[in-house]
């Protein structure tokens, strides 16, 4: 495999990078005068082990290979889920570990879900620090999914690569993608904030629910989410802005470049639309002749709000939608694994993977028709080859697989039926909360055991880096190559 001095140095910057982003939190900690100095010591030492591992690995070579760009995508995000639980370990509420990485874990995996039971009361430097690790976690897995997972060839994200990632060396060209992206990703971050303040925010809550909206992560400064402004404005600037977190970073650019038309005729961005459309009105629909007392638009605001933060993987709530009945609970846990589009901040199985499954399905069912016809897969206008669509009919069986290995596990360490589901679901779907009354919309993840916790946090790593690049670490044979 060859020296990974390259990996470790890069990792090194992170935790660094990681380290300055405290300084944030502790400023707010000065300015609400939060007797603790948990973000100082934490940013001291965070900042102190990344400068030691650089300096350790100054003579590296400027390249990844393949195994070592899979090594450095499990190694920088669970480092930085490992130092990014430290002001959560050292601060008033004082988590114990399994809490604080798995707190961590959540944020930097934008999942969402939480040990913490009462936000309205926690530190603000601890809730604004919730916020900036999902709003990492967002950016990070764009850059990812846009120039080292299409090299990497997981599960059909090669059919993303771009100018910065169609080369074996993957650190070349890809910084000036990276940082057009990120500034892409920041004004709309802080448009969102205007909004949201325009709407009756204040501005800390503006601030840090802007950075987990774009990110969708889900991440609330209240125990009852979005819903605890009671603001139809709120919940629709935040439709809007999830909606735009949810589609590719990578078209953006393009659009800047002077390709106009590509929210029409992106055939992923379309089919995102559609599912979408459909999804929210499957469940105006059911609300609409079920839930009598609400008005016409009120349930189509509920409805589209509640369907867009479960399919994207947000996991805002604006109501308890375990008390709709039993239909909802079903269709909300087939979105938990829907997720958004490939290369935007969203989680799941992923649109594109869905309507190669449909074409492949189709295509199938022509050839029971006519045996001899030669029949040929087009995506997005572009021809696409067997070996593609087996990686994405491979990684959909895998997610699929993993998650009942998941939820038997769970079931194990003594989660009833529904929970067990449910946490293994949003948690390798990064989605946020589960179904039922633990850790459903009105509950958190406090009362799982340890165990569970750990396993959960296993899950999020996998469904964040795309499953494949954290099971092949797990091969003798990644380790001699």
């Amino acid at each position: 495999m060859g020296s990974n001095k390259t990996v470790f140095f890069i990792t090194g910057i992170l935790l660094v990078i990681l380290g300055v982003f405290m300084i944030i939190p502790y400023g707010i900690q000065l300015l609400y005068n939060e007797d603790n100095n948990s973000f100082l010591s934490s940013s001291i030492i965070t900042v102190f082990i990344g400068i030691l591992i650089i300096l350790v690995n100054l003579k590296k070579d400027n390249q990844l290979n393949l195994q070592q760009a899979f090594l450095f995508s499990v190694l920088a995000w669970t480092s930085i889920a490992l130092f990014g639980s430290l002001p959560f370990m050292l601060s008033n509420l004082k988590l114990t570990f399994s809490d604080a990485f798995f707190e961590s874990m959540s944020g930097i995996t934008t999942t969402g879900s939480t040990v913490i039971s009462n936000l309205d009361t926690s530190p603000k430097s601890l809730l604004i620090w919730r916020s900036i690790m999902q709003w990492l976690g967002g950016i990070g897995i764009i850059v990812m999914a846009t120039t080292v997972l299409p090299l990497l060839k997981v599960g059909g994200m090669q059919l993303f690569k771009t100018d910065a990632s169609g080369t074996e060396k993957i650190l070349p060209k890809t910084i000036e993608v990276a940082t057009t992206i990120i500034s892409i990703y920041t004004i709309l971050t802080l448009i969102c904030s205007i909004t949201y303040w325009s709407q009756g925010m204040n501005i800390f809550d503006s601030i840090a629910h802007s950075f987990t909206t774009l990110a969708t992560g889900g991440f609330s400064t209240h125990n009852e989410s979005i819903g605890f402004y009671k603001n139809p404005g709120i919940e629709i600037s935040a439709t809007i802005f999830i909606i735009l977190g949810s589609i590719p970073f990578i078209s953006y650019l393009k659009f800047i470049k002077g390709n106009k038309k590509i929210f029409l005729e992106d055939v992923q961005i379309k089919g995102f639309v559609y599912l979408l459309g459909i999804s929210i009105l499957i469940m105006f629909l059911y609300l609409f002749i079920n839930n009598t007392q609400h008005s016409f638009f009120d349930n189509l605001r509920i409805s589209s709000f509640n369907v867009i933060s479960i399919l994207s993987g947000t996991g805002y709530v604006t109501d308890d939608f375990g008390l709709w009945g039993e239909f909802p609970l079903i269709f909300f846990l087939f979105l938990m694994f829907v997720g958004g589009c490939a290369g935007s901040t969203t989680c799941g199985i992923k649109v594109f993977r869905l309507q190669i499954l449909v074409l492949f399905i189709k295509n199938q069912i022509k050839k029971l028709i006519y045996p001899n016809r030669i029949i040929v897969l087009n995506y997005n206008k572009e021809k696409i080859e067997d070996s593609f669509v087996n990686s994405v009919i491979i990684f959909i069986f895998s997610y699929l697989f993993l998650f009942l290995i998941i939820a038997m596990l769970l079931s194990m360490t003594g989660l009833d039926f529904l929970s067990a589901i449910s946490g293994a679901a949003t948690s390798i779907s990064n989605v946020g909360p589960g179904l039922g009354d633990m850790i459903g919309p009105n509950g958190n993840f406090s009362e799982v055991s340890n165990i569970s916790k750990w396993i959960l946090s296993f899950a999020m790593l996998l469904g964040r880096l795309e499953i494949f690049a954290v099971l092949v670490l797990f091969l003798p044979s990644f380790w001699r190559t």
